[in-house]
């Protein structure tokens, strides 16, 4: 698992570099080039992420596990929704209030992100101030080893960062899947609704499998979740623009974008 997540790692590496690289190419500002780029640096993170699970387990790293899980992928999720809603006000579907409208569309829309984030940090906070994670010893596993595991603490603030986690992750395939048959260039409504809908499978899938499983069992599931969730998001999203900028560079240009829109 760790070589999965150092593998996919240099990739997205690589897939970052290329999106700098043609920053200025009819496909990348098509996509809202702030946000890609936000959230290609977020799902670098959520690869790293993964890697705190592996290894030996210490006080610091027990923290800083659920910590960075929580604040990583709602920043993840939290884009892939600012970037579906400004599709749709682009398209004019729908008519918001006008201060999100103006704030969405101003470029600003870092701050949602940041609201979205800010949320799941304070819920974060409240699990670590009532019951912190610690190392604890799994005698259960392998009745002749003792195994050194990260207690999560309580259980219930580990599932309410899940589960704000999932309000997000829902609302954004909710809107992405509304939004689908919109007109736009690059089809990404479609890539975005199904890379929700395989997001939110994977992660509920994930919460029964982890509520039965022991503990270093549990830390194996974790780290799957993550790293199937996160190269899901990178797959969907971005391997067929990738595929346009290397593959088809003739697509990629504003004449072929004008004859699209003509087309259509």
């Amino acid at each position: 698992m760790a070589c999965m997540a150092l593998c996919f790692f240099v990739l997205k590496v690589i897939i970052l570099g290329g999106f700098v690289k043609h920053r200025d190419t009819p496909i990348v500002k098509a996509n809202i080039q702030a946000l890609s780029f936000i959230l290609l640096i977020s799902l670098l993170l959520c690869f790293l992420c993964s890697v705190l699970l592996i290894g030996h387990p210490n006080a610091t790293t027990c923290i800083i596990q659920q910590v960075t899980f929580g604040l990583v992928f709602t920043v993840t999720v939290s884009t892939v929704l600012v970037k579906t809603i400004t599709v749709i006000l682009a398209f004019n579907v729908v008519k918001p209030k006008r201060t999100i409208r103006c704030l969405l569309l101003s470029g600003d829309s870092n701050s949602v992100i940041s609201i979205c984030s800010l949320i799941q940090m304070i819920i974060s906070r409240i699990g670590l101030g009532t019951s912190p994670p610690f190392i604890d010893i799994d005698l259960h596993s392998e009745p002749r080893n003792l195994i050194i595991v990260c207690n999560k603490g309580s259980l219930t603030a580990f599932y309410c960062v899940l589960g704000y986690l999932g309000f997000l992750a829902l609302w954004s395939f909710t809107v992405a899947f509304l939004a689908r048959n919109l007109p736009d260039t690059f089809n990404d409504p479609k890539f975005l609704t199904f890379s929700m809908l395989v997001f939110c499978s994977v992660w509920v899938t994930f919460v029964p499998v982890h509520h039965s499983t022991k503990e270093k069992f549990m830390v194996a599931m974790e780290v799957f979740s993550i790293l199937a969730s996160s190269a899901e998001l990178l797959g969907c999203i971005f391997v067929p623009k990738c595929y346009i900028i290397l593959i088809r560079p003739d697509e990629n240009s504003w004449n072929a974008l004008k004859n699209r829109r003509g087309s259509k």
